[in-house]
């Protein structure tokens, strides 16, 4: 039986793609098959063969059973941001940002910081590829800081991943670029985060980096970046990580490459399937992750695949904490009917502020006490917590529930208990 590989018509920020393919085509790997209406990117076959379905979400492909090593070249161009353009490039680190927007500014003076963060606990595809293929990123910023016109180039890596930061200085030869250590703490890999701990400046919530005559760009992002200029190769592949409730026990299963559209099953079942009861597959990392089904699949921001223990049963009534790093209302509540709790009262982290229609901190990673949080959260009737707050606002907050009898739950707790991983409570903080 051939295998089906359903390709999003929106893996972007911004609306979706209008397909340039109808049922019956043929198509080969790399083929442009789609393209934006308005803020988006291109989307390109990831394998060869048939076209089965095209509707207002998917291009369904009925792959050939023997792939090529080649692909479809896109065309070439004088311009690095219209080939970054052209390869349908965007924030691979989970934002999905169009990449070819990002760098279509002139920061004269600046830096471009590779963000080798991995900033989410449990994922490993971003430092793999550091340790095994450093020379594509360094070549990738490179051609970032051409197409920017910055004068400096900064890769930031945290600290306990020595041999990530050892690759890649072994083949950095331009005095002009530099690595970058950051402590090991959630959410270091937010883009005001690694402006304020390699630069040392605290943008405004609703600043863009640009406002620090910066740019920063995720390492797998930059590899592409790299391969567009060099190869002409389109985005057809992600790097990924499965990890959780598996067979093949609670280690970290890196796959690199993998076909845009490929389902999240098959990769599931190659690393060695799900160990009896599951309680959620979640696409993305724990932090800020979204719960799919099985038959989801990749993505150009896919960046884990994540099988959760069951979720606990709470009957006691339940107050939500909601921090704009990690999940947000929705989510909580979405976890809190999946464990049977009544919600009496939400609030929100003090640092929160609105932003265009969403939620930032005001300090990302660098958090006040949550004292008048937690008191509030009581006094309206919560016998239980459950927060999506970073690493040192969890902190806070476990400072303070217990003396108030107020157990708590992260939202972060069945997938980090089913690979042994220590809770998102009183972390040690560099």
């Amino acid at each position: 039986m051939k295998k089906l590989y359903k390709i999003l018509l929106q893996q972007h920020l911004g609306a979706p793609d209008s397909p340039l393919v109808k049922i019956g085509d043929r198509v080969e790997r790399g083929a442009l098959i789609a393209e934006p209406v308005r803020l988006g990117a291109n989307i390109h076959a990831s394998v060869s063969g048939t076209v089965i379905d095209v509707n207002e979400k998917e291009i369904v492909v009925e792959a050939d059973e023997v792939q090529p090593d080649t692909f479809q070249p896109i065309p070439a161009s004088d311009s690095i941001v219209e080939m970054i353009k052209a390869a349908g490039i965007v924030g691979m680190g989970g934002a999905g940002f169009p990449t070819h927007v990002k760098m279509d500014i002139d920061i004269k003076g600046g830096v471009v910081i590779a963000n080798g963060a991995e900033c989410e606990p449990l994922l490993a595809h971003n430092i793999k590829q550091i340790q095994e293929n450093p020379a594509v990123v360094y070549r990738g910023l490179i051609y970032a800081m051409r197409a920017t016109n910055a004068a400096r180039g900064i890769i930031a890596i945290k600290s306990k991943n020595t041999k990530a930061i050892a690759s890649m200085k072994s083949v950095i030869d331009d005095a002009r670029i530099e690595v970058a250590t950051l402590p090991d703490l959630y959410p270091m890999g937010e883009e005001r985060a690694i402006i304020r701990e390699v630069l040392g400046q605290l943008l405004k919530p609703e600043q863009l980096p640009s406002a620090a005559n910066a740019v920063v760009c995720n390492v797998e992002t930059l590899a592409a970046v790299c391969e567009a200029v060099e190869l002409k190769k389109p985005v057809m592949t992600k790097n990924l990580t499965v990890i959780g409730r598996l067979k093949s026990g609670r280690e970290a299963n890196i796959f690199m490459n993998v076909p845009i559209g490929t389902p999240i099953k098959d990769l599931i079942a190659e690393a060695g399937g799900i160990e009896g009861d599951y309680g959620e597959i979640i696409m993305g990392g724990p932090f800020t992750g979204k719960s799919v089904d099985i038959d989801s699949v990749v993505e150009k921001t896919t960046g884990g695949v994540l099988v959760t223990l069951p979720l606990p049963k709470e009957k006691r009534k339940m107050g939500l904490l909601v921090c704009a790093c990690g999940a947000g209302e929705v989510r909580l509540r979405e976890l809190a009917q999946k464990m049977g709790a009544e919600v009496v009262s939400v609030e929100r982290c003090k640092q929160v502020v609105d932003v265009k229609n969403s939620i930032k901190c005001e300090n990302p990673g660098n958090c006040p006490g949550q004292a008048e949080k937690v008191l509030k959260l009581k006094k309206n009737g919560a016998e239980v917590l459950l927060i999506s707050n970073c690493s040192d606002c969890s902190n806070t907050v476990m400072g303070v529930a217990p003396k108030l009898k107020l157990p708590v739950y992260h939202h972060t707790d069945h997938i980090m208990r089913a690979v042994g991983h220590r809770l998102v409570r009183r972390l040690k903080i560099e």
